[in-house]
């Protein structure tokens, strides 16, 4: 249930306040409700809301679920066909589900249910301005304020910054970036005939700006279309989406929502924490860089954060909360930082030669094998370019 007394909230001290209710949130909630500790997410929104994303859940996604978490597949996938700026088209199949489809707003809302289920409580119409962890807001050295929009605090043992890409907790934290993407996408309703072309069938189209695809995620009667290209390109990415949805025959289907959306990536040496806040998700720029996928670093990095956030909640001094944090961004840069710096890589290549790339996956079985390993989560990319000679010189080849 959501806290609706604000004063007790003011004199409340919680062990963790998570901010956003986000698939990060929601993890990093879950993870320190589970754990026995009182748990307050804030959120600005009211729930549920709509968020631009295209809602493919690929296996580390569903591996990093609460336990007994039912997906809301709106489809399955289990082909794939593969564009050339809308040239050479060729379609991939697969006797095994790759990976599946959900709009985020319903899948949101579930997170966050299966994390009040465990204990953690919901402030909905709460906005966060910003945190002090010094000053006459906070009573002593083990709390920290969070100040809503309005000027009322609440406080804690420990933070977790998961408000977004362009996070205020980000900002406290320090938190630098290397790449901004900005992706525009139609949520277009289509009839029945067309729909049924579109079943447990993705398109990716490698675009024709350095970097940039589009896609089309099929959700029963409505289709997700959207592109992703550098910052600083808006007006060439919005033609891009204008042309691909032309030539893909869906001109003249009225949208029910056109979106647009910042990307942002982490550069490396990019902190995760600040005293007793960390930060998790987009609002850490964790993400992968090629792709932009970033629902299976968002629910990671959410469960990781709210495992250590706990382990800071009970340090009783700096020293502690500073090691406890430290251990945090150890695990962080172990696991999600490998494959964001093979994902860097695979962008540089793919900016520099797309039609290598779509050669390779549509020609050559064992690059779609490794796609298919990838989505379905049985590997990662960083797994294969570490474990597979071929894979890693092919990299470094191509690095050049």
């Amino acid at each position: 249930m959501s806290s609706e007394n604000s004063a007790d909230d003011a004199r409340q001290v919680w062990d963790v306040v998570v901010a956003g209710a986000g698939p990060a949130g929601a993890s990093a909630a879950y993870a320190a409700a589970v754990a026995g500790r009182s748990v307050l997410i804030l959120e600005k929104a009211e729930l549920p809301r709509y968020k631009t994303c295209g809602g493919g859940i690929i296996g580390p996604s569903r591996d990093a679920l609460p336990p007994g978490f039912e997906l809301p597949f709106q489809d399955r996938v289990h082909a794939v066909t593969f564009s050339l700026d809308g040239k050479f088209a060729r379609t991939r199949r697969s006797r095994s589900m790759l990976f599946g489809l959900i709009n985020r707003p319903e899948f949101d809302q579930q997170l966050v249910e299966h994390a009040q289920k465990a204990g953690a409580e919901l402030r909905t119409g709460a906005t966060v301005t910003r945190v002090e962890q010094h000053g006459p807001a906070v009573p002593d050295r083990r709390t920290v304020a969070v100040v809503l929009q309005g000027g009322e605090t609440v406080l804690a043992r420990a933070v977790i910054g998961a408000d977004g890409s362009a996070s205020r907790i980000g900002a406290h934290v320090g938190v630098k970036l290397d790449q901004v993407d900005l992706g525009l996408e139609a949520e277009i309703p289509v009839p029945e005939t067309v729909a049924e072309d579109w079943a447990g069938r993705v398109l990716i189209d490698w675009g024709p700006m350095p970097g940039s695809y589009g896609w089309v995620f099929p959700k029963g009667d409505t289709l997700t279309v959207g592109v992703i290209s550098a910052r600083g390109e808006g007006a060439a990415t919005k033609r891009y989406l204008e042309d691909f949805i032309a030539r893909l025959g869906l001109a003249g289907f009225e949208p029910s929502i056109s979106s647009g959306h910042l990307t942002r990536c982490r550069s490396d040496d990019s902190p995760l924490s600040r005293g007793r806040v960390l930060v998790c998700g987009d609002a850490a720029g964790l993400l992968e860089p090629w792709t932009r996928e970033g629902i299976s670093f968002a629910l990671r990095s959410g469960r990781l954060a709210g495992e250590w956030a706990v382990r800071i909640a009970e340090a009783h001094d700096a020293v502690d909360a500073r090691r406890q944090a430290l251990n945090y961004a150890f695990a962080i840069k172990a696991g999600l930082g490998v494959e964001m710096s093979v994902g860097r890589r695979m962008l540089g290549v793919f900016e520099r030669r797309p039609g290598l790339l779509h050669t390779a996956i549509t020609s050559f079985r064992p690059a779609w094998n490794a796609f298919a390993k990838i989505t379905r989560g049985s590997t990662t990319l960083a797994e294969l370019v570490r474990t597979h000679p071929l894979a890693g010189r092919a990299l470094s080849r191509l690095d050049r």
